[in-house]
């Protein structure tokens, strides 16, 4: 209901062509392509040629750390797409296969994917106030470096950015969001350690509206030791500034913690996107995860250290990394 910029893909309809709604509310486009015809060829059975060839997709998706549950969703539904399905003579039903399933993993990762920069240039024209980014996530996954590279964004892409220090449980979280502030010439509103998080968010509100800043955006607490205090402070946060977009920051490398992570945050604040931290390093497979279980797309990724390091996600190139 945010009115996200979306970002169209026109679907390749072939025979062998489904979609399917899953629990999540992302959606999987199982299509099967050219090396399927609706008469002659030969039919695809239920055959141990097709388990072996399954199982050798699965070891490809497991070495990318996608999880069990995700995989086994995808591989079922492919194979009962391909069972009875007619293979086209000449046709090699492993590259039908691999096509198919790649062509299934890029529609899970699409879904809903909507342009971050097209999204926050969009509102900061149509809104009075400033544009409203609420950045969440555990501890030690990149997340105050995430705002400072999105800052630099923005920044550089003519927008005036004010920080808000929204993390007051670390007075290192403080102290790091200030030093990228300075760095980026940025106004960062923050607090003493154990200051009320949802005052600063608001202040910093407040402060860029003053200074006609059209993007502010809020850094918050992810200790995961104390959940329940975590989540209230979370809700306040969100009830105060109320974000335009409300992005979760997910590290790459930590595979199944990732998931579950996503799971729990989802629970108190429904997000809008997610960011993935040090693809560079990792095989991506949890990216593929994260939109199997939230339903939520991947909107940025980070890939580096620098300010610079910050991508619009493209499946293409996360699928190219995994099956090479």
């Amino acid at each position: 209901g945010r009115n996200l910029v979306s970002v169209q893909d026109a679907p390749r309809a072939s025979t062998g062509s489904s979609k399917v709604d899953l629990e999540s509310g992302a959606t999987l486009e199982i299509d099967l392509g050219g090396g399927i015809v609706e008469t002659g060829g030969r039919v695809i059975k239920d055959s141990a040629a097709l388990e072996s060839l399954l199982e050798e997709m699965e070891m490809i998706l497991l070495e990318a750390d996608m999880g069990i549950d995700a995989i086994d969703t995808v591989l079922n539904l492919l194979r009962a797409e391909l069972i009875g399905s007619r293979l086209r003579k000449g046709a090699n039903l492993a590259k039908v296969l691999e096509a198919s399933l790649k062509r299934a993993l890029r529609s899970l990762l699409r879904a809903g994917y909507w342009d971050l920069d097209e999204t926050v240039n969009r509102l900061s024209k149509s809104e009075d106030g400033p544009v409203v980014l609420m950045v969440v996530g555990v501890n030690g996954v990149g997340k105050t470096t995430s705002v400072a590279k999105m800052a630099h964004r923005f920044t550089q892409e003519g927008h005036e950015v004010v920080l808000a220090a929204a993390d007051t449980f670390r007075a290192g979280a403080i102290d790091q969001l200030q030093m990228h502030a300075n760095r980026l010439n940025v106004r960062c509103v923050r607090s003493q350690r154990g200051g009320d998080p949802a005052a600063i968010a608001r202040d910093a509100i407040d402060s860029a509206k003053a200074r006609g800043a059209d993007v502010v955006i809020v850094d918050t607490a992810g200790r995961m030791q104390n959940k329940t205090n975590l989540m209230e402070e979370l809700r306040k946060v969100h009830r105060v500034s109320d974000p335009h977009l409300v992005l979760f920051v997910a590290d790459a490398l930590a595979g199944n913690d990732a998931i579950e992570q996503a799971v729990v945050f989802q629970k108190v604040l429904d997000f809008d996107g997610f960011f993935l931290c040090k693809l560079d390093t990792a095989k991506g497979g949890a990216a593929l995860s994260i939109a199997h279980i939230t339903g939520r797309p991947i909107v940025m990724v980070g890939v580096g250290q620098g300010y610079e390091d910050l991508h619009p996600f493209d499946p293409d190139w996360l699928l190219e990394e995994m099956f090479r």
